[in-house]
Protein backbone atom coordinates (compact mmCIF):
# COMPACT_ATOMS: atom_id res chain seq x y z
CA UNK A 1 0.00 0.00 0.00
CA UNK A 2 2.80 2.77 1.37
CA UNK A 3 4.57 1.79 -2.52
CA UNK A 4 1.19 2.41 -4.51
CA UNK A 5 1.02 5.95 -1.92
CA UNK A 6 4.60 6.88 -3.26
CA UNK A 7 3.82 6.61 -7.06
CA UNK A 8 0.49 8.14 -6.82
CA UNK A 9 1.97 11.00 -5.38
CA UNK A 10 4.51 11.24 -7.68
CA UNK A 11 2.53 10.75 -10.53
CA UNK A 12 0.17 14.09 -9.15
CA UNK A 13 3.79 15.90 -8.40
CA UNK A 14 5.35 15.15 -11.76
CA UNK A 15 3.17 17.78 -13.97
CA UNK A 16 3.55 20.48 -11.80
CA UNK A 17 7.84 19.83 -11.95
CA UNK A 18 7.62 19.02 -15.79
CA UNK A 19 5.70 22.09 -16.82
CA UNK A 20 7.71 24.48 -14.48
CA UNK A 21 9.56 25.50 -17.41
CA UNK A 22 8.79 23.47 -20.43
CA UNK A 23 6.37 24.79 -23.16
CA UNK A 24 5.05 27.51 -23.47
CA UNK A 25 3.01 29.80 -20.50
CA UNK A 26 0.22 32.16 -21.48
CA UNK A 27 0.61 35.48 -20.09
CA UNK A 28 -1.10 39.20 -20.11
CA UNK A 29 0.59 42.41 -20.40
CA UNK A 30 0.90 43.72 -17.36
CA UNK A 31 3.44 46.76 -18.76
CA UNK A 32 6.29 48.15 -21.32
CA UNK A 33 9.36 48.56 -19.91
CA UNK A 34 11.53 49.05 -23.16
CA UNK A 35 12.49 47.62 -26.13
CA UNK A 36 13.72 44.14 -24.88
CA UNK A 37 11.88 44.11 -21.86
CA UNK A 38 8.06 43.87 -20.32
CA UNK A 39 6.34 42.69 -17.52
CA UNK A 40 3.87 39.70 -17.36
CA UNK A 41 1.18 39.02 -15.14
CA UNK A 42 1.28 35.26 -14.74
CA UNK A 43 -0.77 32.82 -12.18
CA UNK A 44 -1.46 36.34 -9.72
CA UNK A 45 2.47 37.13 -10.27
CA UNK A 46 3.92 39.78 -11.97
CA UNK A 47 6.83 38.22 -14.24
CA UNK A 48 9.74 40.98 -15.08
CA UNK A 49 11.00 39.08 -18.42
CA UNK A 50 14.02 40.21 -20.27
CA UNK A 51 13.64 38.51 -23.72
CA UNK A 52 15.88 36.26 -24.40
CA UNK A 53 19.14 36.51 -27.15
CA UNK A 54 18.19 40.20 -28.50
CA UNK A 55 19.81 43.83 -26.80
CA UNK A 56 18.00 46.93 -27.85
CA UNK A 57 19.72 49.95 -27.93
CA UNK A 58 18.99 51.79 -24.37
CA UNK A 59 15.87 54.05 -23.40
CA UNK A 60 17.17 55.67 -20.87
CA UNK A 61 20.66 56.84 -22.47
CA UNK A 62 18.48 57.81 -25.62
CA UNK A 63 20.12 56.00 -27.73
CA UNK A 64 18.70 55.92 -31.51
CA UNK A 65 16.36 53.94 -32.38
CA UNK A 66 15.49 52.94 -28.48
CA UNK A 67 11.74 54.77 -28.51
CA UNK A 68 11.18 53.19 -32.09
CA UNK A 69 12.29 49.87 -30.13
CA UNK A 70 9.83 50.53 -27.37
CA UNK A 71 7.10 51.57 -29.45
CA UNK A 72 7.47 48.94 -31.61
CA UNK A 73 7.13 46.34 -28.41
CA UNK A 74 4.70 47.73 -27.31
CA UNK A 75 2.62 47.88 -29.60
CA UNK A 76 3.25 44.34 -30.35
CA UNK A 77 2.36 43.32 -26.81
CA UNK A 78 -1.03 45.86 -26.67
CA UNK A 79 -2.61 44.55 -29.72
CA UNK A 80 -2.12 41.31 -29.27
CA UNK A 81 -4.86 38.83 -28.50
CA UNK A 82 -2.28 35.97 -27.11
CA UNK A 83 1.30 36.64 -25.23
CA UNK A 84 3.24 33.06 -24.53
CA UNK A 85 6.43 32.90 -22.72
CA UNK A 86 8.85 29.90 -23.67
CA UNK A 87 11.65 29.05 -21.26
CA UNK A 88 14.28 28.00 -23.24
CA UNK A 89 16.62 24.93 -21.59
CA UNK A 90 19.60 25.99 -22.89
CA UNK A 91 19.09 28.95 -20.34
CA UNK A 92 19.27 30.41 -17.26
CA UNK A 93 15.71 31.08 -15.70
CA UNK A 94 16.76 34.56 -14.81
CA UNK A 95 19.43 36.97 -15.36
CA UNK A 96 21.55 38.80 -12.87
CA UNK A 97 18.67 41.96 -12.37
CA UNK A 98 16.12 38.77 -11.57
CA UNK A 99 14.26 39.00 -14.49
CA UNK A 100 13.27 35.87 -15.95
CA UNK A 101 14.67 34.92 -19.66
CA UNK A 102 12.09 34.13 -22.17
CA UNK A 103 11.28 33.75 -25.87
CA UNK A 104 8.11 36.38 -26.06
CA UNK A 105 5.16 35.37 -28.53
CA UNK A 106 2.60 37.49 -29.91
CA UNK A 107 -0.39 35.30 -31.70
CA UNK A 108 2.25 32.53 -32.58
CA UNK A 109 5.11 35.02 -34.02
CA UNK A 110 8.57 35.50 -31.82
CA UNK A 111 8.42 38.86 -30.94
CA UNK A 112 12.71 38.67 -31.14
CA UNK A 113 12.46 37.67 -34.82
CA UNK A 114 10.19 40.96 -35.37
CA UNK A 115 12.56 43.12 -33.65
CA UNK A 116 15.64 41.67 -35.15
CA UNK A 117 13.85 41.56 -38.44
CA UNK A 118 13.03 45.48 -38.63
CA UNK A 119 16.65 46.47 -37.29
CA UNK A 120 15.13 47.46 -33.64
CA UNK A 121 17.55 44.72 -31.38
CA UNK A 122 20.74 42.64 -32.49
CA UNK A 123 21.23 39.19 -31.02
CA UNK A 124 23.19 39.47 -28.01
CA UNK A 125 23.92 37.73 -24.69
CA UNK A 126 23.92 34.00 -26.36
CA UNK A 127 25.55 31.31 -23.42
CA UNK A 128 23.96 27.99 -24.48
CA UNK A 129 23.12 26.29 -27.42
CA UNK A 130 19.30 28.32 -27.81
CA UNK A 131 16.10 27.08 -29.62
CA UNK A 132 16.13 29.71 -31.94
CA UNK A 133 19.20 31.27 -32.87
CA UNK A 134 19.37 30.27 -35.96
CA UNK A 135 16.19 32.17 -37.14
CA UNK A 136 17.29 35.25 -35.94
CA UNK A 137 20.96 34.60 -36.72
CA UNK A 138 19.35 34.91 -40.86
CA UNK A 139 17.06 37.94 -39.94
CA UNK A 140 20.02 39.77 -38.55
CA UNK A 141 22.40 38.87 -41.69
CA UNK A 142 18.87 40.39 -44.16
CA UNK A 143 18.28 43.36 -41.68
CA UNK A 144 22.35 43.81 -41.82
CA UNK A 145 21.83 43.32 -45.74
CA UNK A 146 19.35 45.74 -46.29
CA UNK A 147 20.28 47.85 -43.54
CA UNK A 148 17.24 48.42 -41.36
CA UNK A 149 17.14 50.44 -38.05
CA UNK A 150 20.27 50.04 -36.06
CA UNK A 151 21.79 48.82 -39.19
CA UNK A 152 21.53 51.90 -41.63
CA UNK A 153 25.22 52.90 -41.45
CA UNK A 154 26.27 49.28 -41.28
CA UNK A 155 29.32 48.40 -42.91
CA UNK A 156 30.81 45.08 -42.70
CA UNK A 157 34.35 44.44 -41.17
CA UNK A 158 36.46 42.95 -43.47
CA UNK A 159 40.20 41.09 -42.26
CA UNK A 160 43.24 41.13 -44.11
CA UNK A 161 42.74 37.91 -45.76
CA UNK A 162 39.28 39.41 -47.60
CA UNK A 163 42.70 40.97 -49.46
CA UNK A 164 44.66 38.02 -49.97
CA UNK A 165 44.35 38.25 -54.04
CA UNK A 166 45.15 41.88 -53.80
CA UNK A 167 48.04 40.90 -51.79
CA UNK A 168 49.33 38.25 -53.73
CA UNK A 169 48.97 40.63 -57.11
CA UNK A 170 51.20 43.26 -55.07
CA UNK A 171 53.97 40.55 -54.58
CA UNK A 172 53.95 39.61 -57.85
CA UNK A 173 54.19 42.97 -58.91
CA UNK A 174 57.56 44.16 -56.29
CA UNK A 175 59.18 40.51 -57.79
CA UNK A 176 59.03 41.70 -61.37
CA UNK A 177 60.36 45.14 -60.19
CA UNK A 178 63.60 43.43 -58.19
CA UNK A 179 63.69 40.72 -60.38
CA UNK A 180 62.74 37.97 -58.45
CA UNK A 181 62.06 34.18 -60.03
CA UNK A 182 59.05 32.60 -61.04
CA UNK A 183 59.87 30.27 -58.37
CA UNK A 184 60.24 32.84 -55.91
CA UNK A 185 56.64 33.96 -56.71
CA UNK A 186 55.14 30.78 -56.40
CA UNK A 187 56.52 30.31 -53.14
CA UNK A 188 54.97 32.92 -52.35
CA UNK A 189 51.92 32.10 -53.59
CA UNK A 190 51.94 28.66 -52.02
CA UNK A 191 52.95 30.28 -48.42
CA UNK A 192 49.78 32.64 -49.21
CA UNK A 193 47.07 30.43 -50.16
CA UNK A 194 48.33 27.76 -46.54
CA UNK A 195 47.69 30.89 -44.61
CA UNK A 196 44.33 31.77 -46.63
Amino acid sequence: MKRYSILILLVLLLPMVVNARSGKITVTLNKCIDGDTAAFDYKDEVYKVRFLAVNTTELKKKEKYSKEALNFTCDELKKAKKIELEFDPGSDEKDKYDRYLAWVFVDGDLLQEKLVENGLAEIKYIYGDYKYTKELEKKEKQAKKDKVGIWTNYVEKKSWKDYIEYIYIAIIIICIIFGLSTTKVKKIKKELNKIK
